[in-house]
């Protein structure tokens, strides 16, 4: 059988802009294209932020533009999101494998990720994103019923919450072309977050933490490793201390053990890290791989990175 993976593309792996991002894919899509030619299955989830910003901003400026309009909410932007993304994606991906004589199908889909009502993220908003709006604009956006934050001298923005995900909606889709030996684009930006409501599902105000999702895609799914693209090539514990030390390969008890010493910042690695002890203690012989976009060649034949097993 086929070793079954999940690639999480950090932001260096897209870019920001869409110039930036149409560069990018083209060296995601090497990467990509080395594991299928390695005997892989794979399943892509991305990051999405500067993206996600963008639309927000863009559909809510033109909502103020036109009266007709309406601002766009944040499950709609999310949902944009992963369009746009995975079109790039499965077109360079598709583009690199034909340029080594592989035709494989690349699809990508559009992913809701139901969440918890009551999670307490909902009370304790985090995630900042989209423009920067004065005092007049903020305070429309608090009669919405929205949070917003001030940031000194700059004015204030949009502060949404980040729930964690419960399961996947699409995930039988998402199955059924890995069972194919197709290429899956999925779960982008964390997921569409919704609230299910008996059959209905709700979109709801909020930015699913990315990282965890990988995770609960890479444990649906019953994949064999989970690949961490991020901005290092090793994760560090008691960064800018005498003692700093770089993770090569690690436990999952170990791993554990810097989680609850607090070695890891809450929005940066922990959240990697849970992803990764939850996906490898479900089944035995799995393991996570966190690196840098650039290092996964080497991180791959175990010459850097951090893994837990």
């Amino acid at each position: 059988m086929k070793k079954r993976v999940v690639v999480a593309l950090g932001h260096r792996a897209l870019g920001t802009t869409l110039p930036e991002q149409k560069e990018a894919v083209k060296k995601t899509s090497k990467i990509i294209a080395d594991l299928i030619m390695n005997g892989c299955q794979v399943a892509i989830t991305h990051s999405n932020a500067p993206q996600v910003g963008m639309i927000h901003t863009a559909m809510n400026e033109f909502g103020k533009a036109h009266q007709d309009y309406t601002a766009a909410p944040m499950s709609v932007c999310s949902a944009m999101s992963q369009g746009y993304i995975g079109y790039d994606l499965q077109n360079g991906i598709r583009e690199e494998l034909l340029n080594r004589g592989i035709y494989r199908t690349v699809s990508t889909i559009l992913t809701q990720v139901i969440v918890d009502p009551y999670d307490e993220a909902f009370y304790t908003p985090t995630k900042v994103l989209g423009r920067y709006m004065n005092a007049e604009e903020a305070n429309e956006e608090r009669k919405k019923g929205n949070y917003v934050v001030e940031e000194p001298g700059k004015g204030f923005r949009r502060i949404v919450s980040a729930p964690n995900p419960v399961s996947i909606v699409e995930i039988d889709a998402i199955k059924a072309l890995l069972d194919a030996d197709q290429i899956v684009v999925a779960c982008g930006g964390g997921g569409i977050p919704v609230l299910k409501q008996d059959n209905h599902l709700k979109g709801a105000s909020a930015v699913i933490e990315k990282d965890l999702t990988a995770g609960k895609l890479a444990e649906e799914v019953d994949a064999d490793e989970l690949l961490i693209l991020t901005s290092v090539e090793k994760v560090k514990i008691n960064m800018g201390r005498p003692q700093e030390e770089e993770l090569g390969e690690i436990t999952i008890e170990q791993a554990r053990q810097y989680m609850e010493e607090g070695h890891f910042g809450e929005y940066n690695m922990l959240p990697k890290f849970s992803a990764s002890v939850a996906f490898i203690e479900k089944r035995e012989g799995r393991r996570a791989l966190i690196t840098s976009f650039d290092k996964l060649e080497d991180a791959l034949k175990g010459r850097t990175g951090t893994i837990i097993k």
